[in-house]
């Protein structure tokens, strides 16, 4: 086998054990919200800005 490559058997029947209690919870610290900042550029600027990161 070359490199990157694999022997699919391998991946089959494989038995790991895990303790769920330990495991880390992904939504504990979830959060509901809005996001708000300000700029002193106008929508306008911002636009701009935007068409120009596009076009690179």
């Amino acid at each position: 086998m070359g490199f990157g490559s694999y022997d699919e058997s391998e991946q089959q029947d494989q038995n790991v054990e895990t303790d769920e209690d330990k495991g880390v919870n992904v939504h504990e610290n979830d959060h509901e919200g809005d996001v708000h900042f300000e700029t002193d550029a106008s929508t306008d600027d911002l636009v701009n800005q935007l068409k120009d990161i596009k076009d690179d």
